[in-house]
């Protein structure tokens, strides 16, 4: 793990869901989960916070690479993991309910992923 700003922590795949379970044992609230398309990776960031404390661990991972569902310890990761997959086509694997892409009301496929690529055409 590696602190690449306050409070922001840089993690690797494997290092996911052992984190995860440490917030949860804890008793830390997820906050959010965000998605970003940067040069042609997906940045997610998991937000955790406890009283006034907040971490928030950013996953790097390539665009046909997946990402652990954690929402079988944080009930309220669906509605984010559906979000990301839907908006942005992220491959989020076994999500605790997977909205199969209906969760918004739009015809495009992850239309937040068309916006990227065209902005770095």
């Amino acid at each position: 793990m590696e602190e690449i700003q306050k409070d922001i922590y840089k993690i690797e795949k494997v290092d996911l869901l052992p984190i995860i379970m440490e917030k949860k044992n804890n008793l830390w609230r997820l906050c959010q989960i965000c998605c970003a398309f940067v040069d042609g990776e997906y940045e997610v960031t998991y937000s955790f916070a406890s009283g006034y404390e907040i971490d928030n661990y950013r996953l790097v991972v390539g665009k046909d690479e997946q990402v652990p569902s954690i929402s079988r310890v944080y009930n309220s990761a669906i509605y984010y993991e559906n979000e990301m997959h839907e908006l942005f086509g992220l491959n989020v694997e076994q999500i605790k309910v997977d909205f199969h892409d209906k969760l918004y009301r739009i015809e495009e496929t992850a239309p937040f992923m068309k916006k990227e690529e065209e902005e770095n055409a």
